[in-house]
């Protein structure tokens, strides 16, 4: 059946060059790899990295994978800034609005186990091109919605289809590269994922100031049908049996150290993604433009990349609890600031800190993530997917009264409390498994 915990050698996809070079996920009693040279290994302190270089993927294989990671985030994160703008042209509040992003938000976490074991099934390639397919018209119907109702439906389509892209991507990632040197790959996959967020926000804010906010929405939806026919070329890596419909499942959830890692991305999702929608608008209600809203909530993709080459460096070299407490450290700042101050530097200055915050601890907790449940790893990777965005969206929807209020200082104030416990849930979870 292929259902057991048992890790399975990892085959790098066909065509993929070294591949002489066999990854596994096998751990040890205390979860530790079994490879006396992995940074991860209790019998190396000094965490060096010994390992030999990842087989990797191919340059091309990875800017595909880039790419789909992109074009998810561009539209995930491109409503931010223009959710004012949208609500005035439309004739309703904000709280009308909000409901596209938190409808999103819910639909991209609730559909990560359906691609998920649409993956383990049919092929993350597959799944990837497929769900973009969908995702093109959805967000084309974004683009022509006529009244909120309309724009709430199709956000949440568009939310349902492009949650399959990162996940396939990491996954891809997952099954092709040795677990020892995988959250390097990982680390650029979160550059362009950041990419993708700054250049949405930029975009979004000039776009809907200038011209109108539909074209944001037909923006990826046109990417989206680009990648559908140049992912043909990506090669599906080598799986193991995916046995029936729900085994894979069955494999993650009888797992404790799932059920962990995934009540830890619930409360990172709820912290930092949640929150981080109201940036912009926080901005926007000191009078702010929406061009300048959108340039400033891009500091947050800024922050991500510049910290995702700082993390791609310091694996093997910082241990993964030491990774996690440092972003923990920039996201409770971020928070702080902004609960002090809403002007412009200061709101820049949080999104600087919350992006390199998310690429220090989410990279770590979502490289751990890949490595739990490697005979059903793709619903492993959704599950988690699952639980962060699901996180994100009931703590975006609670904060939208407040946001409407103006409320703005008590609810930065209360993300950075809450990064405490996410802190420590994290960082104590990860140094158990490390053993």
């Amino acid at each position: 059946m292929g259902t057991t915990d048992t890790p399975a050698p990892n085959t790098p996809a066909p065509g993929t060059p070294g591949t002489g070079t066999r990854a596994t996920d096998a751990t040890g009693p205390a979860g530790a790899p079994d490879n006396p040279d992995h940074p991860d290994n209790p019998g190396n302190p000094d965490n060096r990295d010994t390992a030999h270089p990842a087989p990797g993927l191919p340059a091309a294989a990875l800017r595909l994978l880039r790419a789909a990671g992109f074009v998810s985030n561009f539209d995930r994160f491109c409503i931010t800034p223009m959710l004012l703008l949208i609500g005035t042209q439309l004739g309703v509040p904000l709280s009308a609005v909000m409901p596209a992003v938190g409808g999103y938000f819910l639909c991209y976490g609730l559909m990560q186990p359906v691609w998920g074991l649409a993956g383990d099934r049919l092929g993350r390639v597959r799944v990837m091109r497929l769900s973009l397919a969908g995702a093109a018209v959805a967000s084309l119907a974004s683009a022509l919605a006529p009244d909120a109702p309309v724009l709430i439906v199709a956000r949440a389509a568009a939310g349902a289809f492009f949650a399959a892209s990162i996940g396939a991507s990491l996954t891809y990632v997952g099954d092709t590269v040795p677990a020892a040197v995988r959250q390097r790959p990982l680390s650029e996959l979160m550059t362009a994922f950041a990419l993708g967020t700054a250049v949405a926000t930029v975009v979004a804010g000039a776009l809907a100031h200038y011209v109108s906010w539909r074209p944001v929405f037909a923006l990826p939806g046109l990417i989206a049908v680009c990648l559908t026919v140049a992912l043909r070329r990506l090669p599906e890596p080598a799986r193991p049996p995916a046995g029936s419909l729900f085994a894979p499942i069955r494999v993650v959830l009888r797992s404790g150290r799932q059920w962990y890692v995934m009540a830890v991305a619930m409360l990172e999702g709820a912290v930092l993604l949640g929150f981080l929608t109201y940036v912009a608008p926080a901005l926007e209600s000191q009078g702010a433009s929406a061009t300048l809203a959108g340039a400033v909530s891009a500091l947050y993709g800024v922050g991500s990349m510049a910290a995702a080459r700082m993390v791609k460096r310091l694996v093997g070299r910082w241990t993964p609890v030491r990774l996690i407490v440092a972003g923990g450290v920039q996201m409770g700042l971020g928070f702080g600031v902004a609960a002090g101050s809403r002007s412009v530097p200061a709101l820049a200055l949080t999104a600087l800190l919350l992006g390199g915050g998310w690429s220090f601890m989410h990279s770590t907790i979502q490289s751990w993530a890949t490595a739990l449940s490697p005979t059903a790893r793709a619903t492993g990777v959704a599950m988690f997917g699952l639980a962060l965005y699901v996180g994100s969206a009931l703590a975006g929807t609670l904060a939208a009264a407040p946001a409407e209020h103006h409320a703005y200082q008590g609810l930065f104030l209360t993300a950075a409390v809450l990064t405490v416990p996410l802190t420590l849930a994290a960082a104590v979870g990860r140094a158990r498994y490390r053993g």
